[in-house]
């Protein structure tokens, strides 16, 4: 089973054509799919338009809905608690962004990566193949300065776009990283968070392999909720933490964990 993650904050006018696509998509999969929105207290109607546009296309959808407005790394957060509980022990997990700047017929591609042996596969725009359209020269600086950031400071085998939210990801890994971080798996609130997501992943460890992705910005439906500002401290500090950092934070979780196993079972 395949479950597309869709993190939503005023998409009203985006997330019905892109619901349109991912339907298309979905006709080329196999197995069962659906879709889990996730709405970061939007007040623009963006549940309401996702559930509309689900019906008319005859998808499954869920929606989980935040009352107020808790930032990317929130919604992200919610979402694949929730996913990871909706598939099987092979299932597969899919995080998109939901202003339709992302081509949903990767899909196919980035699941039959997993099935070959990879945990993580990463829709890059850095890939041989992958391109940018319609971003501002500043958005393009940033995003390709702090992958570069974080490829000097924390490599990862088989990455080169860190910041990039369209991903599969195998559920066990997301079990996987739930239970070893436990609520310190996803702390960062805002744009940073998918960063954080593929390096506590990869300290795990996981496979990561990419497919090339062409961005298309010129087709987002609104304008970006990124502050840029806050954003670079986010990732400088996230660079500057390590991977001695997390590999710290994950060995300390495990053993928290393992000291409350051995709780239960006494």
């Amino acid at each position: 089973m395949l479950v597309l993650m869709l993190p939503a904050y005023n998409e009203s006018r985006s997330v019905g054509p892109l619901l349109t696509r991912v339907a298309e998509a979905f006709r080329t999969l196999e197995g069962t799919a659906s879709v889990l929105v996730v709405d970061d207290g939007s007040a623009d109607g963006t549940a309401e338009a996702a559930r509309a546009k689900a019906r008319e296309l005859g998808l499954a959808l869920d929606v989980a809905v935040h009352e107020r407005n808790m930032g990317l790394g929130a919604a992200l957060r919610t979402g694949l608690s929730r996913a990871k509980d909706m598939v099987g022990a092979d299932g597969v997990i899919v995080v998109m962004d939901t202003d339709n700047t992302h081509d949903p017929g990767l899909m196919p591609d980035m699941v039959a990566k997993l099935r070959s042996g990879y945990d993580i596969v990463i829709a890059s725009r850095y890939a041989p193949g992958g391109k940018e359209i319609g971003l501002s020269p500043l958005r393009r600086v940033l995003s390709r300065g702090a992958s570069l950031l974080l490829r000097v400071f924390i490599p990862v085998r088989g990455a080169r776009d860190y910041s990039c939210g369209y991903r599969a990801y195998r559920a066990s890994t997301i079990r996987r990283a739930f239970e070893v971080f436990g609520d310190g798996f996803i702390t960062e609130s805002g744009f940073v968070s998918s960063a954080e997501i593929l390096l506590k992943c990869a300290a795990l460890p996981s496979r990561v392999a990419e497919v090339p992705l062409v961005l298309r910005y010129d087709l987002k439906g609104g304008a970006s909720k990124m502050d840029v500002i806050a954003t670079i401290r986010r990732y400088l500090r996230l660079a500057a933490a390590g991977r001695r950092a997390i590999a710290q934070q994950a060995a300390d979780a495990a053993r928290v964990a393992g000291a409350a196993s051995r709780g239960r079972n006494a």
